[in-house]
């Protein structure tokens, strides 16, 4: 019986492809129980990463323990206790979610038929679907669909979650109501939460990292890391035309429309001109300001001294 909670810990791991691509390169994470956000922009490495979690592919390098468990090595017994929503997750259209799940948990092992029953019942009412059980899967929602695959990953009880971009896709609604099956199933195991949409982590996540280009840019708490970019964040409004010079000029970390002009986020130790403004530096401002290279050594210093 393992006397500390489990944790995943990921060390110095890389992979190529046979096309040359770099898709990993030296990743080291630390990932503790509860939710973990693995933010990044599409073709960051973040599926490579999850897949080679979920043991469908070797690293060419490096070292993964969960628990006391090598992930590389020790395949099965990770799998045992392993749930995954991969991103592009198919389901049977003809079948009803009542009879594939039941056809899962036997796949799992679950061969008594009365404990088959109560866990498929337990799980399509934990994720909401229980009065849909009859429906066939091809009728489903996107959102239907989606936790209609964590009920699958669910089977088993696993210790470890994985959930590749859960709600790229999803109406706001059904995306409120993903991302709070989430939230409690986070309670009593690590669930890792891949995505490119930085509200999802905001919401969620208590840990994240940023990825990009298969190397780790930020490992934090998201309130720590933004913190750690209070007074270094400022705000001007401008007209389009006038982006392209101010880009030469400033570190410009993100610009959006409002009202007809450019809400421009700037990143800089000390006010950039009269004009601009001081803003309240939000997740997305940690996002865009990793991408840009601006979390240096002493940013990531500042990071971990406001966690302590």
């Amino acid at each position: 019986m393992e006397k500390h909670p489990l944790s995943l810990t990921i060390r110095n791991v890389s992979k190529r492809y046979a096309n040359g691509v770099q898709a990993l390169h030296n990743v080291s994470l630390s990932i503790p129980p509860g939710m973990y956000g693995l933010l990044g922009p599409n073709g960051a490495g973040k599926s490579t990463l999850m897949r080679t979690l979920a043991t469908l592919q070797e690293p060419d390098e490096g070292h993964i323990l969960l628990g006391d468990i090598d992930v590389v090595h020790q395949k099965e017994a990770v799998r045992q206790t392993l749930g995954y929503l991969p991103q592009e997750f198919g389901v049977y259209p003809k079948a009803s979610a009542e009879e594939l799940l039941d056809y899962f948990a036997v796949l799992k092992g679950i061969t008594n038929r009365a404990l088959r029953r109560a866990t498929t019942e337990a799980l399509l009412r934990q994720t909401n679907l229980w009065d849909k059980r009859k429906q066939k899967l091809g009728g489903y929602s996107g959102g239907m669909r989606q936790r209609f695959g964590v009920a699958v990953a669910l089977l088993g009880n696993p210790r470890l979650l994985i959930v590749d971009e859960p709600t790229a896709g999803l109406d706001p609604t059904e995306r409120v109501r993903f991302l709070n099956l989430l939230s409690e199933l986070g309670e009593n195991s690590i669930v890792i939460l891949s995505t490119h949409i930085v509200a999802d982590v905001a919401e969620l996540c208590t840990n994240m990292a940023i990825i990009n280009q298969g190397q780790i840019l930020l490992e934090s708490e998201p309130l720590e890391a933004v913190a750690a970019l209070r007074g270094r964040i400022w705000r001007r409004l401008i007209d389009k035309p006038s982006l392209h010079a101010l880009e030469q000029e400033q570190q410009v970390v993100s610009a959006k429309l409002l009202g007809g002009r450019t809400l421009v986020h700037v990143y800089s130790p000390e006010r950039p001109g009269n004009s601009f403004e001081p803003a309240e530096p939000d997740l997305e401002d940690v996002y865009f300001s990793a991408m840009a290279g601006c979390f240096g050594p002493a940013i990531k210093q500042q990071t971990e001294m406001v966690g302590q």
